[in-house]
């Protein structure tokens, strides 16, 4: 009784290929794209941390986008107290409530505030502040494409934070083309949920929020990811006689930032 010898058709060869090439490069995951507390900067939120692979990736431009009130401050009051636990942090050009950076852990003797108006000026602010090497989480607007404020002005400011080993943040709507190119990281905020104290109406005062942040570029991490941030109002109050909430986005419904990731338009 003879027995077949095996099959050593295409089919087979190409299982075979398949196999091995599974066993040498397994899937990654997102672990395997953190990275050390040396190159980035935590924001101090786990959730977002881990969206981020591990935090902001450090010597990057990165965004941090959405309408006003939209929850974007509060993510920027974060990322500033993170920034001065162990550092320093400059703001340049953005308006942000000082005792509101106070209670979400900003230490404000360590951070430096440069007031500036026109888009060129605050540009040549965050030039110098950036070129000066003194501190790892710089602020600024997200500034609009213009004379001064285009494609050779975030270059410059790219290298600059590369050099410095900064994070560069702009704040901002709608970034500009030149902007989205030279941003490493981009993040977008949207309020999904407000939290009311006491009786309807304008007796009612606002207890806190939640923010949705969703990462939708990363060149140095694993894809993109969210979190939802939980926020309180920065003062002190007693506690909530009458707490009452009011989602305003609807989480499963985001087709557009899926189709986005996927490399759908």
């Amino acid at each position: 009784m003879s027995v077949a010898p095996p099959s050593t058709g295409p089919g087979t060869s190409f299982a075979a290929l398949r196999e091995r090439l599974e066993r040498r490069h397994r899937e990654a995951t997102a672990a395997a794209f953190a990275r050390g507390d040396d190159a980035v900067v935590r924001t101090g939120i786990p959730e977002l941390d881990a969206a981020l692979g591990g935090g902001f990736p450090r010597g990057t431009i990165a965004t941090l986008e959405g309408p006003p009130s939209s929850g974007r401050s509060a993510l920027a009051a974060r990322l500033l107290a993170a920034a001065t636990r162990g550092g320093l942090g400059a703001i340049v050009g953005v308006e942000l409530f000082p005792p509101a950076l106070a209670a979400a852990g900003v230490q404000l003797e360590r951070l430096l505030l440069v007031k500036a108006g026109p888009p060129l000026e605050a540009a040549r602010a965050a030039d110098i502040v950036v070129r000066s090497g003194a501190f790892t989480v710089v602020a600024m607007p997200a500034l609009p494409s213009g004379r001064g404020t285009g494609a050779a002005t975030w270059t410059r400011l790219a290298s600059l934070a590369h050099r410095a080993n900064a994070l560069l943040l702009a704040i901002g709507d709608d970034p500009s083309t030149e902007l989205r190119y030279f941003a490493s990281v981009r993040v977008t905020a949207s309020i999904e949920r407000v939290r009311w104290n006491g009786p309807s109406g304008h007796l009612g005062e606002l207890a806190g929020f939640d923010v949705r942040a969703v990462v939708r570029k990363h060149k140095r991490a694993a894809p993109a990811g969210e979190a939802l941030v939980r926020c309180e109002a920065f003062e002190d109050r007693p506690l909530a006689a009458s707490l009452r909430e009011r989602t305003l986005s609807d989480t499963p419904a985001r087709p557009a930032v899926r189709a986005e990731r996927a490399g759908v338009s």
